[in-house]
């Protein structure tokens, strides 16, 4: 060990976490990793920071700049030069630009990479420098709950510091598995915490997680998308038994009285009880009653409803009457309380290079923001933007389909996107049509056999950054590069840097190197005193005292309203109720989802589908990592019940299909998953054979190009059948 070299760095993957590494580097390769070692809290990485090494090394790590020879989707490539691969691009982005417009490219990121230089950003500041690109709206993870959190709150900043959790007396997880999402490091060992403490914690959610069968006291399993239903039945039970919090609902909220005659059916004649949510849930009523009860008497209580029931096409509806039902026991900015919402909880999540260059496609009066929804403050599109979910119609309809352009290029970074996004099939047909697709890749993804220029990314073990914390915690990371570039990759902020000048652009750069860019952010950030000091150690950790959301607004009214028009807490939004949409209502309301509870096509397609985060992974990214994939193969989850109806056991191979496509995997038959719900974990890298058949595993060959009034994701509402392969 006396020659192993130990330096302090970070992961910078999106999983919920940025964690501290410190990997040991021996003759220049990394043989082995530790975590955090110092001070309260430690920032200590789950398995997928652990296993990293074999990212690193991984044997399909794209080692050189490579053109396409066959089809596009092939997969077939050529070795070039840099100084080809960059000047092919800059050519073909020229071309493009002056025949189509700058609109015609558009710009496809993800999480791969979330930091401050490198990843989407670097790309970003190049492209607008350019003239401007196209880019779609509409987060995957969490664009239900952002809608909500804005309309109700007027802010995405609605999170309390974990520790506060030790001050509640009762915590329900509503879809919330933060065992294997991270949700910030130390989540899951506040939940311990608060276990050892005997706090009484529920888990509501479709699945027994890994959280659920570690900390909760009960299950309760419920069918997936009607969440808002359940949550509504609660708000029925605390009118009934006049639990509520009326002082409160006076004093800080706005239209509860509207809300309230909604639930007792005034307006449709229906009272939303807890035996009008059992048909709807599967929840047994008395649950319902009992939970309600326990919630609205037991204060100060915690009720943390996760992203996972909003990811669906009426996924901002469970949000907005969680927010409410929380609203009615008065447990908003008190100790021990949880406000629920988008829950970002510090302005570390905010550190970003300063934007020098505007989009230009998205400037000037036909692109103004768009006020889609009315509701101060929130990031929608601007009428330059199409969804994420309507790419690949925009791709193949372009103007004459209704969309803001006819897209010809695809700039693809720090995304497997093809993989990540509804409906891979759509996705293939449209990518095809596409004239030119460049992407940043370290492996050879489904989406990478689509590029026609191909350019080797290292990994975050090779370059230099900050990372910021996933969900807003008061830490900073520094991304120290632990060993040289491998092969011929390069990062994405030195990819930008040569393509620049090629494309027209004189000052990329502005004479900055990437310390110089994170010295600026740092500067900017306000809470890092010495940058040099960060850099060595490779974190900060801000003293700061455990904070809870809306303490101030609800303290001092006077001097901090909300940030919403009424300056209170919108149980009734004007600002909906102008737009007359039933499908947009102004109060939380529960509407069946297309592809979900009560939809015709359960009579062809009985199955819900989740699609929830795989423990060994990270979206699709450490897809196909050895040690990783020890830990939990990639399977789909089915009820015993429904597997016997189908003739299927444990480890069979089956086919999951729908009428988008049709997936062969071998089953997971468990009692951890309700009856008529199926799990087939995010991530899978698609693989379509020549039957059409995915063999990968990918959820997305089945979810549906559609998208939620407010813009969330079709993830968890999709209807599927399996059978026996």
């Amino acid at each position: 060990m006396m020659d192993e070299k130990i330096i302090n760095t970070s992961c910078s993957h999106d999983c919920g976490g940025r964690c501290v590494l410190k990997p040991h580097v021996k003759d220049g390769k990394i043989v082995r990793f530790e975590s955090d070692t110092g001070e309260d809290p430690q920032l200590r990485a789950c398995l997928r920071g652990r296993a990293y090494r074999q990212q690193v090394y991984a044997p399909d790590r794209l080692q050189y700049p490579m053109k396409r020879t066959g089809e596009r989707g092939e997969g077939k490539f050529a070795r070039i030069s840099w100084d080809e691969a960059l000047d092919t691009v800059a050519r073909e982005m020229l071309r493009i630009k002056k025949t189509y417009g700058n609109s015609s490219i558009l710009f496809l990121w993800g999480g791969g990479s979330q930091a401050v230089v490198n990843g989407a950003m670097a790309a970003e500041r190049m492209l607008a420098m350019f003239g401007g690109y196209t880019r779609p709206w509409g987060a995957a993870s969490y664009e239900g709950p952002l809608f909500a959190s804005m309309a109700t709150y007027g802010t995405m900043n609605s999170g309390s510091a974990r520790i506060d959790h030790l001050n509640s007396k009762l915590i329900i997880m509503w879809g919330w598995n933060p065992a294997v999402t991270i949700w910030d490091p130390n989540t899951a060992y506040t939940m311990a915490q608060a276990k050892e403490k005997g706090i009484r914690i529920i888990s509501i959610d479709p699945r027994m997680t890994e959280t659920t069968a570690t900390f909760a006291d009960e299950w309760v399993p419920i069918h997936p998308g009607t969440d808002a239903a359940m949550v509504i039945a609660m708000a029925y039970v605390i009118i009934e038994k006049n639990l509520q919090d009326q002082k409160f609902l006076d004093t800080f909220t706005l239209g509860f009285d509207k809300f309230k005659s909604y639930v007792l059916g005034a307006d449709d004649g229906i009272p939303k009880t807890p035996q009008w949510a059992e048909k709807i849930t599967s929840v047994p009523a008395a649950t319902i009653e009992r939970i309600a009860i326990e919630y609205a008497t037991n204060k100060p209580a915690v009720l943390i409803p996760g992203w996972g029931p909003s990811r669906g096409t009426m996924g901002e509806q469970f949000m907005r009457a969680a927010c409410t039902v929380i609203a009615m026991t008065g447990n908003i900015g008190k100790e021990g309380g949880y406000a629920g919402g988008f829950m970002r909880a510090f302005h570390s999540r905010e550190m970003s290079l300063p934007k020098t260059t505007k989009n230009a496609v998205e400037t000037g009066s036909a692109h103004r923001a768009n006020s889609l929804y009315k509701i101060r403050g929130a990031g929608h599109p601007t009428a330059a933007r199409m969804h994420e979910t309507h790419v690949y119609d925009a791709i193949m309809k372009g103007k004459a389909g209704g969309y803001p352009c006819d897209p010809k290029m695809a700039y693809i970074v720090a995304s497997d996107y093809l993989n990540s996004r509804p409906n891979v099939n759509a996705g293939i047909a449209a990518f095809k049509k596409l004239e030119f697709v460049v992407v940043h890749e370290q492996r050879m993804t489904p989406t990478a056999r689509f590029a026609d220029i191909l350019l080797p990314v290292n990994t975050f073990m090779e370059r230099e950054d900050i990372t910021p914390p996933w969900l807003g915690s008061p830490y900073y990371l520094y991304v120290n590069p632990v060993i040289p570039s491998l092969y011929e990759s390069k990062s994405d902020f030195e990819i930008c840097a040569a393509l620049a000048p090629r494309l027209g652009i004189a000052n990329y750069t502005e004479g900055k190197d990437v310390e110089g860019w994170l010295r600026v952010v740092s500067e900017h950030a306000g809470d890092i005193a010495d940058f040099d000091t960060f850099k060595k150690d490779g974190v900060v950790k801000l003293k700061v005292e455990p904070f809870v959301a809306f303490k101030k607004e609800i303290s001092d009214p006077a001097h901090h309203p909300f940030n919403t028009p009424s300056g209170k807490i919108e149980l009734y939004s004007e600002s909906l109720a102008e737009w007359r949409n039933p499908q947009m209502p102004p109060i939380a309301q529960y509407i069946p989802a297309s592809e979900g509870y009560g939809d015709p096509l359960q009579k062809k397609y009985p199955l819900q589908l989740l699609t929830s985060h795989h423990k060994p992974a990270t979206h699709s990214t450490l897809e196909k990592i050895p040690w990783l994939e020890e830990t939990e193969p990639r399977r789909l989850w089915l009820n015993s019940q429904d597997a016997k109806a189908r003739g299927i056991s444990n480890n069979d191979e089956i086919i999951a299909f729908n009428d988008r496509g049709k997936v062969r995997i071998r089953a997971y038959v468990t009692d951890r998953i309700i009856p008529g719900a199926v799990c087939l974990p995010h991530g899978g890298w698609f693989e379509i054979d020549e039957n059409g058949v995915d063999i990968g595993g990918c959820d997305n060959t089945l979810t549906p190009s559609l998208h939620s009034p407010g813009g969330a994701w079709p993830a968890n509402t999709a209807l599927v059948e399996v059978k026996k392969a």
